[in-house]
């Protein structure tokens, strides 16, 4: 049975739904999870409020540089997934529209607290902590040591063979960026980043994708939100999870509406719709293993239990800011990647 809070959120849908439908009966959606979530979100907001999705998968800093890009002409509707610092980055910039949703009810309080600290113009919808995962067989072959710290990443023994995104177009790189720093300060955070540049085979586009370059024994280690690492090796991938030692980072993927959409009144309705218990459970169907916001919304028992990490005190206001997260991916495009390898 569908639960009342899922109801009520199809037909606050189906409300907003037909004040629009003499406007429009169509939603452009800009997705930053993984595709198969982004698509299924889609298709199942279709099937439940008869509004045609337009969707468009990029990662959170390919989507963000759109959206302001289009800023005096805005495209896009909705932003849903993707790391949080760019949302509060968009908001900081009036890049995004602020909304109270009545949905707001059911959530956890951290993804209220996103909310408020962007002057409600984004909210959480999950949370997953940061860490990587490496490919036992290719470890074996190459005769090489498991890690499981940071620093163990640092190791010369490891010259190429990991592999993570590059901050500039990836929220997964940029929050890995910003815990090294938070992590261990900002000098030695950035010698970090320089002693595990030496042993980078490759910056990806997409956060995800060091991981399942793993996967198909492309690449040995992959630093990546642990929840991808888990969907990995859930696939039956010779993957195992790490939750680094020294702690580590996390993030609160957010979801925000454009300032100036065209479609707002279908935006609002799928804003509602993806806070609810029942739309945030369609995760298990493509086994995202984050923690969804909504408190009614099923977890796996194969996710990350993020009361058994130790995390950071994670300052979003600070790293998901737009002077301090250009100043850092200046000085990692500056002092970082520049350097050989």
């Amino acid at each position: 049975m569908k639960s009342t809070h899922s109801i009520g959120a199809i037909s606050v849908a189906a409300t907003l739904l037909m004040a629009g439908a003499a406007q429009a009966e169509k939603l452009t959606l800009y997705c930053s999870a993984q595709e198969d979530w982004c698509q299924l979100m889609a298709r199942s907001f279709e099937e439940a409020t008869g509004i045609d999705v337009d969707m468009t998968r990029k990662s959170s800093g390919e989507t963000f540089a759109q959206i302001r890009a289009e800023a005096s002409n805005p495209k896009g509707d909705v932003w849903w997934g993707g790391t949080g610092d760019p949302h509060l980055q968009a908001a900081e910039e009036g890049l995004t529209a602020e909304y109270i949703s009545p949905m707001r009810g059911e959530l956890h309080p951290w993804a209220i607290s996103q909310a408020e600290s962007a002057g409600n113009r984004t909210i959480g919808i999950y949370s997953g902590a940061l860490g990587y995962g490496y490919n036992t067989d290719l470890m074996a072959a190459n005769d090489l040591p498991e890690p499981s710290c940071w620093k163990d990443l640092l190791d010369p023994i490891y010259k190429g063979h990991v592999q993570m995104a590059n901050p500039n177009s990836s929220g997964t790189a940029y929050t890995t960026l910003a815990t090294i720093v938070q992590l261990f300060g900002e000098d030695e955070g950035f010698d970090f980043m320089k002693g595990l540049h030496a042993n980078i085979n490759q910056y990806t586009k997409s956060g995800s994708a060091p991981i399942k370059a793993a996967a198909r024994g492309e690449n040995t280690i992959g630093i990546v939100f642990m929840h991808d690492a888990v969907k990995q090796a859930v696939a039956g991938f010779p993957i195992k999870v790490v939750a680094p030692c020294e702690g580590t980072g996390y993030e609160i993927g957010s979801m925000s509406i454009v300032e100036g959409a065209r479609n707002m009144d279908e935006a609002k309705a799928f804003y509602d719709w993806a806070l609810s218990a029942e739309a945030q459970a369609l995760a298990l169907e493509v086994d995202a293993f984050q923690v969804m916001s909504n408190m009614a919304a099923p977890s796996s028992d194969l996710a990350p239990d993020m009361s058994a990490l130790t995390l950071i005190d994670y300052d979003f206001a600070k790293y998901g800011s737009s002077d301090e997260r250009k100043r850092l991916l200046q000085k990692w495009d500056e002092e970082v990647s520049t350097l050989p390898q």
